[in-house]
């Protein structure tokens, strides 16, 4: 992973707030037909519903985090469900301690 790519993915309050989300997803999300918020991630239309966005506009914040490899993106039926990567944000973290 690329330090310089998950910093510009963290560098926007709205990607922030959905790695927050997904740290907690059933605190945070109602129920949802197909899978399991925890073990499959939370589904795309969910999380553009709490951010109040297109789904077009959380398509591409989603693009950004998967680029950066903070999120996880798999295919339900079709649906695509998002969870946290915490090996990989647990490594920005120290890069971050370690360079700045």
């Amino acid at each position: 992973m690329k330090i310089a790519t998950a910093l510009r993915a963290l560098a926007n309050e709205r990607r922030l707030q959905i790695l927050d989300w997904l740290r907690d997803p059933r605190r945070h999300f109602r129920d949802q037909v197909d899978g399991d918020l925890v073990e499959d991630g939370v589904c795309g239309v969910l999380i553009a519903e709490k951010l109040g966005v297109s789904a077009p506009t959380l398509s591409e914040h989603m693009r950004v985090l998967t680029a950066a490899k903070l999120v996880r993106a798999k295919r339900i039926k079709q649906w695509t469900m998002y969870k946290r990567n915490e090996a990989a944000i647990d490594a920005v973290k120290r890069a971050i301690r370690e360079h700045v």
